[in-house]
């Protein structure tokens, strides 16, 4: 059975020429069928990482056990872009309950976001499985890590509103960076370019691979 991943977007970024782009971006790993920290494995956020830090030169990588919380909030003052290809769990309720998760098994809730001080990012693509989610309620937990985010320094927001296959996601981010790395585009013109190359895929064309993403807040 295929990994399911849901991904969350959070934007502030015109278009900027190649070189304004320092990407840090963290995978979850693990091998096909196994489970890691109560979790499905996501083997394609590997690949899904090396791709960015093969399109772009000024990027930072962390895998699985290296992807740590306390890696990433040592690093991501220096970087304008964020990548977090991993889990994210939403569930209706109190809002501690809903978290991201990093390779090591650390995990940064919904209420403590606002702790991250990040003016400087332009991008945090929050690349997740949702997984043991029975509902999405009112939408508040889904919607509520781009309003921490905001208040942490971000402006805008492109979420996902169902889980999406692992392998899927992979293809539609690496669509993404390469729409990126031509530049003279909006974060969400290159995610529309993404989202065009994927129906045209054999593989990923169903809009269950694409169409779950969109975008929230100003500017965009």
């Amino acid at each position: 059975m295929a990994e399911l991943r849901s991904a969350i977007f959070w934007v502030l970024c015109p278009k900027q020429s190649l070189h304004c782009y320092s990407i840090l971006a963290g995978a979850f790993g693990g091998k096909v069928g196994e489970r890691k920290f109560g979790q499905i494995a996501l083997p394609a956020t590997i690949t899904e990482v090396q791709s960015i830090a093969d399109s772009f030169k000024n990027s930072v990588t962390l895998t699985e056990e290296s992807f740590s919380r306390q890696a990433i909030e040592s690093k991501f003052k220096n970087h304008n872009i964020l990548h977090l290809a991993t889990h994210a769990e939403f569930n209706t309720g109190a809002p501690e309950n809903s978290f991201i998760i990093f390779g090591n098994g650390d995990k940064i809730r919904l209420n403590e976001i606002t702790n991250w001080q990040i003016p400087n990012l332009d991008l945090i693509v929050l690349s997740a499985c949702q997984t043991g989610v029975g509902k999405l309620g009112d939408g508040v937990e889904i919607l509520g890590f781009g309003y921490q985010v905001q208040k942490a320094g971000a402006k805008n927001a492109i979420a996902s509103l169902w889980k999406v296959d692992d392998a899927g996601t992979q293809a539609l981010m690496t669509a993404f960076y390469s729409a990126l790395k031509k530049g003279d585009v909006t974060i969400s013109e290159a995610l529309h370019k993404a989202q065009i190359s994927q129906i045209r895929s054999k593989t990923y064309g169903h809009p269950n691979y694409w169409s779950a993403f969109f975008a929230i807040g100003n500017g965009l």
